[in-house]
């Protein structure tokens, strides 16, 4: 009897060490974590990434050294296939881009190929005219659209495709015109789409709100509408689409992603460490000094947006001609 009990508390000493050796193996994160952004210095995606690894770091939240590294390319192809060979120590930022490149068949690579981790932040979009344009409201604009859409010139930059002009596909959809028949132009960004615009070169940009805030306040371009759900408090007097009769919230949106099959305990790790990260005041300010909206989203709640914004985007892409 003495030899079974000295036995069974040897096998239990020995199963309480492969345990705790185990439990200290598997502690997350235990390399440095890095951060993509699928782009060069400077930019939305590059911003975003080195913001998040600012707030991590110097808030403590994150118990490893965190790197941004730069991966330019492909509209966030190059990042994002490097993204996939990697474990869940590295994240990659993203943004509808995602969705489109593969809708549009420049990407063979899916939102399905990721881990959601986060929706961070979203920019909203407008729909802007010359301050001295004969269109004074967005009914106004969408009348003549209906009567001839071929009469008014669009400006959208830098391709077509993006949220820039998915977003007035979606709103002319919405009243009753074929996107087709639209005259878009393109130009290289929103900068110069708005200079287009100020040259009396197009008669109406589709693009971010930050482009043309600053110019709607100095009183050189008129904001007919922004895809808000609700008026924006710095710009009282821009109406929203919706409040117009156009049914659409139209965010230009944010976020982080893992590789795919990331364990439940990673994603709950960075559930966790993100929700502390959009709470703190540095992040507000983030938010505050580039005109971006709070908009998080946890891993779960992520994942059921990018299958929402996955079938809008696919019935844009499809109105809008740009595939067959």
């Amino acid at each position: 009897m003495k030899r079974l009990l000295f036995v069974l508390l040897f096998l239990g000493l020995v199963l309480a060490a492969c345990s705790n050796s185990t439990s200290g193996g598997d502690e997350f994160p235990s390399e440095n974590i890095e951060i993509i952004a699928p782009a060069s210095p400077g930019g939305g995606w590059d911003l975003t990434a080195r913001s998040v690894q600012k707030i991590l770091s110097d808030n403590e939240l994150v118990n490893a050294n965190i790197n941004v590294i730069n991966k330019p390319g492909g509209g966030g192809e190059v990042g994002w296939q490097y993204l996939q060979s990697k474990d869940a120590h590295y994240l990659a930022v993203n943004s509808s881009l995602l969705l489109t490149n593969n809708l549009l068949g420049t990407s063979e690579l899916t939102y399905n190929d990721f881990t959601p981790l986060a929706t961070l932040a979203t920019e909203w979009q407008s729909l802007a005219v010359p301050v001295d344009s004969e269109y004074e409201t967005l009914e106004d604009l969408m009348k003549q659209f209906k009567e001839d859409p071929k009469s008014i010139k669009v400006g959208v930059g830098p391709a077509l495709g993006n949220d820039d002009h998915l977003s007035f596909v979606q709103a002319v959809r919405e009243n009753g015109v074929d996107p087709k028949q639209v005259d878009f132009l393109v130009y290289e960004g929103g900068g110069d789409v708005v200079t287009a615009l100020m040259g009396n070169h197009v008669d109406v940009v589709t693009t971010s709100l930050s482009e043309v805030k600053e110019q709607h306040l100095a009183g050189k371009v008129r904001i007919l509408a922004i895809s808000s759900a609700e008026r924006l408090e710095d710009l009282p007097d821009v109406p929203t689409y919706k409040e117009q009769g156009i049914d659409m919230e139209f965010p230009h949106w944010r976020g982080i992603m893992g590789p795919k099959d990331m364990s439940e305990e990673e994603i709950a790790y960075w559930d966790e460490k993100l929700s502390e990260m959009v709470k703190s005041e540095e992040w507000q300010q983030v938010l505050e000094n580039n005109d971006w909206e709070e908009f998080y989203k946890n891993s779960e709640e992520t994942k059921a947006f990018l299958d929402e914004q996955h079938g809008l985007y696919q019935e844009l892409v499809n109105d809008s001609g740009l595939v067959n």
